[in-house]
């Protein structure tokens, strides 16, 4: 099993590098993120391991880069306790599990095995809407070949209203898919369709998310790509 390790801590790293070799993993070094980007772009890793706060590129914009570049190798994001970035982050840029500093040895490999067992996960499909395209995996959204900023709560609405397309879909499916236990005003999930309308539909006069009164919400059919 071949492991990358980007970590800029060298007492950490020599521990990794030992105890890791010890458990049978052939194991690559980088000490910042653009090599620990390099790395992950040229050679096929069964596993990567990410220091969050890592100089040149933060570990999130590794994860990120790695899944724009379609590669799906299981990351695993160690992340500092007062740090300046938290799992969450982590696992919206693409990461499968983190593990927060300090951790257990012990547990840390058991972790690297069961990402490595799980394996490669099957990448979601981008949709595609006339020229508009949801690409859940790289968490980004064009509209006629321009990037569209999103938050992660507007990508994740239209993300699943895309998964839904053609179908009507009610404001209280939206917010236990979205939101999960959600006590406030189911109206929250109009103030997020009115802001997806104004960043994917208003500025190229289109009409993407349609309202069925009384019911829900409507995305227009939808080509997949794989």
């Amino acid at each position: 099993m071949r492991i990358l390790v980007a970590e800029d801590d060298p007492r950490l790293v020599e521990l990794l590098r030992r105890g890791l070799t010890g458990e049978g993993f052939a194991v690559d070094v980088a000490d910042n993120g653009i090599r620990g980007l390099e790395l992950a772009l040229e050679n096929d890793y069964d596993v990567v391991v990410l220091d969050i706060m890592l100089p040149g590129m933060n570990g999130l914009r590794v994860c990120a880069r790695m899944r724009e570049a379609r590669i799906w190798t299981p990351v695993l994001m160690l992340t500092a306790r007062d740090g300046e970035y938290d799992e969450a982050e982590g696992l919206d840029t693409g990461a499968d599990d983190y593990v927060t500093k300090p951790f257990s040895y012990v547990a840390l490999v058991a972790r690297l095995r069961a990402l490595v067992r799980r394996g490669r996960r099957e990448r979601p499909p981008v949709f595609v809407l006339g020229d508009l395209r949801v690409d859940p995996a790289t968490r980004r959204c064009e509209r006629a070949g321009a990037p569209v900023p999103l938050t992660a709560r507007e990508f994740a609405v239209l993300w699943y209203l895309a998964s839904r397309h053609g179908e009507v879909v009610a404001k209280t499916e939206i917010l236990e898919h979205v939101w999960g236990d959600f006590e406030g005003d189911v109206n929250v999930v109009e103030v997020y369709v009115s802001a997806l309308r104004r960043k994917i539909d208003a500025p190229f006069r289109r009409q993407t998310i349609h309202t069925v009164r009384g019911a829900g919400y409507r995305l227009e059919d939808l080509r997949t790509l794989p």
